[in-house]
């Protein structure tokens, strides 16, 4: 008679468990000791795993990071109820990016972005190769968010059509940045709308 046999493990959640787990203990890291201090063998006690495991997916801490970074900048857009990697296009430039920048504000008020998003911006400044990764791996991609739907707006006659989206959307992402960075002052969903109406719409009397 045949004995009854357990179901086979699946290795594919297992997996997915440690991945959150080496994200998680990675991002935790990197907030309370910073990048420098920060270790694969760290990583790996943190989250219960064998530095190997962590080796057979990464080859560095840098990547661990990034990695993990970018998957909490996904989880938060996808709490805030957009699709990652999108700016949605309701037919109204102003109302887009107020409520995109709103997101962003959130984003950055949390304190599981807030931390290790800080460290490693702070470690990329005089960490030069950390620096350009996380600009091309992270900063990049969602700016050229920005691009594509200043250039939608071009199409619908919103915007100037001689306008360099590219110089034109750091009117409003360049200084929220500064001020989240520099703690040069508040960020608050009214102090983005207002970045918003003052790109748009300039300076000078109408």
């Amino acid at each position: 008679m045949a004995q009854n046999q357990s179901p086979a493990p699946d290795t594919s959640r297992r997996s997915e468990r440690s991945r959150r787990a080496i994200y998680d203990a990675a991002l935790a890291l990197v907030a309370e000791v910073g990048y420098p201090k920060t270790t694969i063998e760290g990583i790996a006690s943190r989250a219960g795993v064998g530095k190997q495991t962590i080796y057979r997916w990464w080859s560095s801490k840098a990547d661990v990071l990034l990695e993990a970074f970018l998957d909490l900048s996904n989880q938060a857009a996808e709490a805030a109820g957009q699709a990652p990697y999108s700016i949605p296009d309701t037919g109204d430039l102003a109302a887009d990016l107020k409520n995109v920048l709103r997101a962003t504000v959130d984003e950055l008020r949390d304190p599981a972005f807030e931390a290790p998003s800080r460290a490693l911006a702070a470690e990329g400044v005089v960490n030069e190769e950390l620096g350009r990764r996380f600009v091309a791996q992270l900063l990049e991609p969602q700016l050229q968010l920005y691009v594509d739907r200043l250039r939608a707006a071009q199409e619908a006659g919103e915007v100037r059509p001689d306008i360099d989206p590219r110089i034109a959307l750091e009117l409003f992402v360049s200084p929220l940045a500064q001020r989240w960075l520099q703690y040069t002052g508040p960020i608050t969903h009214a102090y983005t709308d207002t970045l918003v109406d003052y790109a748009l719409h300039g300076l000078a009397p109408r």
